[in-house]
């Protein structure tokens, strides 16, 4: 039976699995089928290393797999605009992911928010889950098991074509798949201006059984003094006024604290940091996607930071809300904050799962 716990501790023992991958050199993953496409250099030497000119408003199938079977890494890599002028491509791409027979996808995300690169900017992320090196690389280990099927697809909702479009799917088959399994969810949200004294909702709508792993947010904060003294919730399962979980800040729900600040020649500066578990990987009040000399290059400043729930999963049995507060701190106090707040949240649960609303369109997509 394969097993999914994983760690050092489990590398010596026997893999009763076969192990596949599905990329553009073997888009079926087939055993025996790699790196059939002619190249210039003859037979199986790099013929179709990528996805080429996928047109603007096409979604194309990355991977189908027939189960039982486990997902256990997956690489992408693309370039980070299309001209000067249309730089926003990690957030025009659409990532969904469908497991067994479904017709509504249990993953949909900006592509780059997936892998906690929001704002249409790559940064670099040190974590067990989701690691991006220089430059974008994007990786997910999340294991997704699956009985029956597993689709993969990509939405081009950018303006021009995606000249090239690199990308691997690693997975095993293995030879008997635990019974108690739950599938992997993750879904994107965003307000761009959040409302006076109503919780920003990171994920709601959960039914079923399942365990809460993690949440990416991309912060835009849109007024002065320190931002961060919202509190993460958690409500489980009944949960109504009040949630079974209540955290103590947003620095502090991310494994930070004092505001993540240093004083350098009497002003404050903020530390970023990558841990497995958490960080703070993205920091930027630059206009860094398109500068023209004419214009000014600032910006509201915009945050990005991770919290992977791994040794610690938000356990629930029948249903799930979690919710972040935009509350702040001045000279006179706590204070209710109005930000752009943007997330994604990671989960396990059991199937059938309830359907997401609609994707923002990409226009209300894109970073201010």
């Amino acid at each position: 039976m394969y097993d999914m716990s994983g760690g050092l501790g489990m590398l010596p023992l026997a893999k009763h699995m076969k192990s596949r991958a599905i990329n553009a050199e073997n888009p079926t993953g087939a055993k025996g089928r790699g790196g059939m496409v002619s190249s210039p250099l003859g037979p199986s030497r790099k013929g179709s290393p990528c996805l080429r000119d996928i047109p603007s408003g096409e979604t194309v199938t990355l991977g189908e797999i027939e189960g039982p079977g486990v997902i256990n890494h997956i690489w992408i890599t693309v370039d980070d605009r299309t001209s000067q002028a249309d730089c926003f491509v990690l957030r025009d791409l659409v990532l969904r992911m469908y497991w067994d027979d479904e017709e509504t996808p249990s993953v949909e995300s900006p592509l780059g928010d997936f892998f906690c690169c929001g704002f249409g900017r790559e940064c670099n992320v040190n974590s067990i889950p989701i690691v991006v090196v220089p430059s974008r690389g994007l990786n997910s280990y999340f294991q997704m098991p699956f009985r029956k099927k597993a689709k993969i697809t990509l939405e081009n909702q950018h303006a021009n074509a995606i000249p090239a479009f690199f990308y691997q799917i690693d997975y095993c088959l293995p030879d008997e798949m635990p019974e108690d399994i739950a599938y992997f969810h993750a879904q994107w949200r965003r307000e761009k201006i959040t409302q006076l004294q109503k919780d920003y909702v990171i994920l709601d709508g959960v039914k079923g059984k399942g365990h809460y792993v993690g949440t990416y947010l991309a912060l835009t904060t849109l007024e002065r003094y320190w931002w961060g003294e919202g509190e993460v919730k958690f409500y489980l399962d009944g949960d109504e006024e009040y949630p079974t979980i209540c955290g103590t800040g947003t620095e502090d729900y991310f494994g930070g604290s004092w505001s993540f600040a240093k004083q350098v020649d009497g002003k404050t500066v903020e530390q970023n940091y990558c841990t497995p578990y958490l960080g703070y990987p993205y920091y930027s009040a630059h206009d860094e996607a398109i500068h023209n000399p004419y214009h000014n290059d600032d910006c509201m400043p915009m945050r990005g930071f991770y919290r992977w729930h791994i040794q610690d999963p938000i356990c629930f049995d029948e249903e799930l809300k979690v919710t972040i507060q935009q509350i702040g701190v001045g000279y006179r106090g706590l204070f209710e904050r109005q930000d752009d707040v943007a997330s994604v949240a990671y989960w396990y649960q059991s199937e059938p799962h309830q359907g997401f609303a609609p994707l923002a369109k990409k226009e209300d997509r894109w970073p201010r």
